[in-house]
């Protein structure tokens, strides 16, 4: 009896080809999108412990601050043994070169250190003749630099060199930390000394905590993609179950009990998890592999992050490809199992369409809709983190979702009642009756398209936003960079009686409200007052600064410490100053405060005077850069024309969301195959309903063209419900999750263009997806549809 109930239950699928393969094709995308995040994610987190354990720092203290090698002298003659790191990017080629002194280096376990025991490789490192990186960046390094070799383990993206030869080649004079193994008393005793500060390995904000934000951004999209492709397979087990209500039926009646049954249905569904998630891995492999590139560069950009261009093989993200497709194949199929369970064994012959089941529900997901767009406001209002925003976001998304075949109902009742003609009529009345069994493919697109405007609108905000920030920000016309204090001070004399102004950019580490931040000195002028973006500010704000009797502070310190005009901040170095006003600084991560320039060179002495910018007439700024590269022997990296800083920050911006844009397309891209194979699944099921309009007179090309119109209609429909849904997604990712993740928060900028484009794509993508069901009907044999009234029950 089981064989012959198996027999029966796989000739439903040999039978409906198509619809095996939507189910498969769906749960295969919906986890290959899910494991392709995870695959990225697990390949940053990866590059971020192979940089942390560099020399053992996920386990050594270390001091930091602005160290010298005398420091570093001074301590090891203390007693205290400390070795020093010089640690800074290698202009133009986005790599990070490490300076080390490999006889003071301290052993530590899991840390990743060059092999030094040849005497000819040892002699050759200290030369500065040999240098050591992971094997996917040794392409990367400059010519500039002499012979690298292979480091095993050694994060991408890192070069390592002795550390006389690394301030020779960066043009440091200081050195960036101090690792910590021991002496006569504490970290905190030999920092108080040097005036440095300690940084400690469980407390330090290392780049997989500064990452968290955008890693959770990846994950948010998968999960995204993951349930709108797990609507296809609900969908598609859904229709199956009802054109099989009268096979369990007739197996029951034959005495196959109902448990077997059961486990037969759950044996089939984990048949088609194994195969489903053998893809979804294998298609989850693929976008990692064509999205990481991308995800480096922006990582990179950002952060100053290494992440290899290449995938490794983890067992972690695809073993949590299988779970999430067994996790979906459950959610999906729970509900059709649970009504098996209810199913009498006499339960009638007569079958019920599946469009009229699902419609009861309607009801109860208009209220469960509403209920959770309340939940969304409440969390919104009253939540705070990161995890808040994200559920905000998804209780906004779900709530909208299903509160959408309740809109779509009322809006084709109004038509009906409108309608006029008995032709009119019936399409009007058909497309509402279809509503229900297109209802989860239309929530997936709802789904897709909310997010398209969101992100787009998001995007679109920040691009505008950032570009007229660059234009404050950036007032000069031209940045230089002196290699000592002696040249800087060399080049300011020269510049001085040439152009408008010479305003230096100095700044110095310190301790804002007890994380590390920047202090930056400015001069009292009018670039700063006339083109400086302030969000807040007490009056004559630029006078006081000036004046010395307050602080500014960035809008990330102000948000993360509710620092705003009027309160106090505690500098060690000056003591409690009044915040005078607050400044947007989009992409930074960390907080900043600006002095008034005389009263930073009292409170910072030792800090570096080596940069400045020059005013000058915009159009002579590139024959200066090249007199000043000519006369100081200066490089391309030391003179730079604004409009050189902001083409690179913005392009910079743009590989920041271009994994967002791709995962966009993709997420659209499932719910289009959505609608296509529910519509292709429901265009079989329908005869019954067509036919009776047939012989009534319609002749199959306009039942065709009826059907591909309802398909573009309700698009539309849901196009047009996508976008207060999206617009309000754009003001949660602006106002909430962009606050808690970087600490700024960005004005809505609408953008109605790109609404509009979004909506044709979206006509095209319905069109496209009914036109094969309509093409069918079209070309259905006249002998087709008379077999309905044949076979009427």
């Amino acid at each position: 009896m089981t064989r012959a109930a198996l027999q029966a239950l796989w000739s439903h699928w040999r039978r409906h080809p198509l619809q095996l393969l939507t189910l498969v094709v769906g749960l295969a995308l919906a986890t290959g999108l899910w494991t392709g995040v995870q695959a990225i994610n697990a390949q940053a987190r990866l590059s971020y412990d192979q940089a942390a354990a560099t020399l053992g720092q996920d386990r050594l203290p270390r001091l930091e601050g602005d160290l010298t090698l005398a420091d570093f002298a001074a301590a090891r003659r203390g007693g205290w043994i400390v070795s020093p790191v010089l640690e800074d990017r290698l202009p133009g080629t986005g790599l990070t070169l490490y300076g080390i002194d490999p006889f003071t280096l301290p052993p530590t376990p899991g840390g990743v250190m060059p092999d030094l025991s040849d005497p000819g490789v040892l002699r050759a490192f200290l030369a500065g003749e040999l240098v050591f990186a992971a094997a996917a960046t040794l392409p990367r390094v400059p010519d500039t630099l002499p012979e690298g070799r292979v480091l095993e383990g050694l994060a991408p993206g890192l070069v390592m060199a002795d550390l006389t030869a690394a301030r020779r080649w960066l043009g440091a004079e200081g050195i960036t930390r101090l690792l910590f193994d021991g002496g006569p008393g504490t970290p905190e005793a030999l920092a108080e000394t040097l005036g440095a500060r300690v940084e400690r390995p469980e407390s330090d904000g290392d780049l997989a905590r500064l990452t968290d934000s955008f890693h959770l951004n990846l994950t948010a999209f998968g999960l995204l993609a993951f349930v709108v492709g797990l609507f296809i397979v609900h969908a598609t087990i859904g229709l199956a179950f009802e054109q099989r209500r009268t096979l369990f039926r007739t197996l029951r009646a034959l005495g196959l009990p109902q448990r077997r049954l059961g486990w037969l249905l759950a044996g089939e569904l984990l048949a088609f998890t194994l195969v489903s998630g053998t893809l979804g891995v294998v298609l989850g492999y693929a976008v990692a592999a064509a999205l990481l590139p991308g995800v480096a560069a922006t990582l990179s950009g950002l952060y100053g992050a290494g992440v290899a261009g290449s995938l490794t093989l983890s067992p972690l993200w695809w073993l949590s490809g299988f779970a999430m497709a067994g996790l979906g194949m459950a959610v999906a199929g729970a509900a059709s199992l649970r009504r098996l369970a209810t199913l009498p064994i006499l339960a009638p012959a007569m079958p019920r369409a599946w469009a009229r089941a699902q419609r009861r529900t309607v009801a109860r997901q208009g209220w469960a809709g509403l209920g959770l767009l309340a939940v969304s406001a409440f969390i919104a209002a009253l939540g705070d983190g990161l995890i808040a925003g994200f559920a905000t976001l998804g209780a906004l998304l779900l709530g909208a979702a299903l509160l959408l075949p309740p809109v779509l109902l009322a809006v084709l009742d109004a038509g009906t009642a409108l309608a006029k003609g008995a032709v009119a009529q019936w399409l009007w009345a058909d497309t509402r009756q279809q509503v229900p069994g297109l209802s989860l493919a239309l929530m997936a697109l709802l789904l897709a398209l909310a997010a398209n405007i969101g992100v787009g609108t998001m995007v679109g905000s920040f691009r505008a936003t950032f570009e007229g920030w660059l234009d404050q920000r950036l007032a000069s016309e031209l940045y230089v960079t002196a290699r000592s204090e002696a040249q800087a001070d060399e080049i300011a004399a020269f510049l001085a009686p040439r152009t408008e102004a010479v305003l230096p950019i100095v700044s110095a580490e310190a301790d804002l409200a007890g994380a590390p931040g920047e202090v930056y000195g400015v001069a009292d002028h009018s670039t700063y007052r006339e083109n400086w973006p302030l969000l807040d500010a007490l009056p004559q704000v630029w006078d006081r600064l000036a004046a010395g009797e307050g602080v500014l502070v960035n809008e990330q310190l102000a948000r993360r410490e509710d620092l705003w005009p009027g309160t106090r901040l505690t500098l060690a170095a000056t003591g409690p100053l009044p915040v005078l006003g607050v400044y947007s600084d989009y992409g930074n991560t960390r907080g900043q405060a600006i002095l008034g320039l005389a009263t930073f060179e009292a409170a910072y002495p030792e800090a570096r005077r080596l940069r400045f910018g020059v005013r000058i007439a915009p159009g002579e700024a590139d024959a200066l850069a090249d007199i000043l590269a000519d006369r100081f022997d200066l490089s391309a990296e030391q003179v730079v024309p604004q409009a050189t800083i902001k083409q690179f920050s913005l392009d910079v911006f743009e590989r920041t969301f271009a994994v967002t844009a791709a995962l966009n397309v993709l997420t659209l891209g499932v719910a289009g195959f959505a609608l296509w194979a529910s519509l292709t699944t429901l265009g079989t099921m329908r005869l019954p309903q067509v036919a009776p309009v047939w012989a009534l007179g319609l002749t199959r090309a306009e039942l065709a063209l009826a059907d591909l119109g309802r398909a573009v209609l309700l698009g539309l429909l849901t196009a047009l419900v996508a976008v207060p849904v999206g617009i309000a997604l754009a003001w949660v990712l602006l106002a909430v999750v962009n606050v808690q993740a970087f600490g700024w928060r960005l004005p809505l900028l609408p953008d109605p263009g790109g609404w509009v484009a979004l909506g044709g794509w979206t006509l095209i993508a319905s069109a496209l997806a009914a036109a094969l069901p309509a093409l069918r009907l079209w070309r259905m044999p006249p002998a087709e549809m008379v077999k309905v009234f044949a076979h009427e029950r």
